[in-house]
């Protein structure tokens, strides 16, 4: 165990509940040189017969629960840096952590992080950024990245890792064998996990339905939804044995659009019989492979003319989200439902950052991700909340869920009355 240390208080009111420890990840030897990255933890002792996610929840100020909401890049908490240069993937990414980023954690708490090959140089570099940005938070952040596997993995295509590289996810759904697609996630969970990561935006649980799509093409496990289901669910297995948290994406489903949500909506003409028999199958809990099917997933930036809410992203409809995923699909499993980036094209073109982050936590999502606009946007969810637009009992509810799930994969530790 590392050096215990006390939490920086969330505020004032929380600082006589919280303390907080770091504990050093232990390496699995496949990195050689790697620092492994601390991880904060919080622990509360709660009046007896109350649930203790929820006595930290009372305690909580409005900005302080808003920040749990948001997953940012690093480069959003410099404040030397422009939007434009936050996005660019060309651009020099966020490295370290620096003193204005601490003072920037503080005044919008964000729940986590996103870091993306411009952020990451070798393995002692992300071991220590991942830790520091820990050690800087006043609760356990989840650290995520796009690690697929095939053409999308931040650190197995960098050249400065020693690590597994697989072709693609389809060439492992080729081999018509889940284990296969668990070993992938075994192997990568391993090393995100030695790095300091909690959170993977992977699998890809679309089914590539229309060949002319090159968004998703091999990055899905499969043509066919039966096997996409399989693999998806197999990969999200191996992920959550080495402890990292699967997210499924992109409902309603991404393989049979033919454009790409970085540059504008996207739309799919399929039926919703059409995307019950197929899309949405791998989001299903039937497609699970383990008794432990904790997971997010990421709702897509794509409209579904057919299903009602014309031109709105899934990302932004009430009756995607709620009414759909939530209710008729999940039938109230309790899945952390995370928005794709708000600072794609799909909608930047249509929404400003406060109008988009309003919207996404109306619609049921519970983690607005990058949005376009960190200060605007989280100053929009705050107005959003004080002038009742959305309710405290809505933010509490997402919210809450995210503390849960932070409880199992980042560290939150809830310690019973003694």
């Amino acid at each position: 165990m590392g050096p215990t240390r006390k939490l920086r208080g969330l505020a004032g009111v929380l600082a006589p509940l919280l303390l907080c420890a770091c504990a050093a990840v232990a390496p699995s030897g496949k990195q050689a040189g790697a620092t492994p990255a601390p991880t904060a933890s919080a622990t509360i002792r709660p009046t007896p017969g109350t649930d203790s996610v929820d006595v930290l929840l009372q305690r909580m100020t409005l900005r302080q629960k808003v920040g749990q909401l948001f997953i940012v890049r690093p480069d959003a908490l410099d404040p030397d840096l422009s939007q434009e240069e936050i996005d660019d993937e060309t651009a020099a990414g966020v490295c370290r952590m620096t003193d204005a980023m601490r003072q920037s954690l503080e005044k919008y708490p964000v729940g986590g992080i996103c870091q993306f090959g411009k952020n990451i140089t070798d393995p002692q570099q992300i071991a220590a950024f991942n830790g520091d940005l820990q050690a800087s938070s006043a609760l356990p952040l989840l650290i995520a990245v796009d690690e697929e596997g095939g053409r999308v993995a931040r650190l197995a295509n960098n050249g400065a890792f020693d690590l597994p590289r697989y072709e693609s996810a389809l060439s492992v759904g080729e081999t018509g064998n889940p284990e296969a697609a668990r070993q992938m996630g075994r192997t990568i969970g391993a090393y995100l996990r030695d790095y300091g990561f909690t959170m993977d935006f992977a699998p890809v649980a679309d089914v590539w339905t229309n060949p002319e799509n090159t968004v998703i093409g091999d990055r899905a496990f499969s043509r066919d939804e039966q096997t996409a289901a399989a693999m998806a669910g197999a990969m999200a297995q191996g992920l959550r044995e080495e402890g990292i948290l699967p997210t499924y994406k992109h409902f309603p489903g991404h393989g049979d659009t033919a454009q790409d949500s970085h540059d504008g909506l996207a739309s799919t003409d399929r039926t919703e019989d059409e995307m019950r028999e197929c899309e949405w199958l791998p989001f299903l809990r039937e497609a699970q492979t383990a008794q432990d099917d904790t997971r997010a997933i990421m709702v897509g930036h794509i409209a579904a003319p057919a299903l009602g809410d014309a031109g709105v992203p899934a990302s932004l409809s009430h009756r995607m989200v709620t009414d759909i995923l939530r209710e008729q699909l999940l039938a109230g499993e309790d899945v952390l439902v995370v928005t794709d980036s708000l600072a794609m094209g799909a909608i930047t073109q249509q929404y400003t950052p406060a109008q988009a982050s309003v919207q996404a936590l109306q619609a049921g999502c519970d983690i607005l991700l990058m949005p376009a606009g960190l200060a605007e946007a989280f100053e929009g969810v705050v107005a959003a909340v004080e002038d009742g637009t959305i309710t405290e009992t809505r933010l509490d509810e997402s919210v809450r869920r995210i503390l849960r799930y932070k409880q199992q994969y980042a560290g939150l530790q809830v310690a019973a009355e003694q």
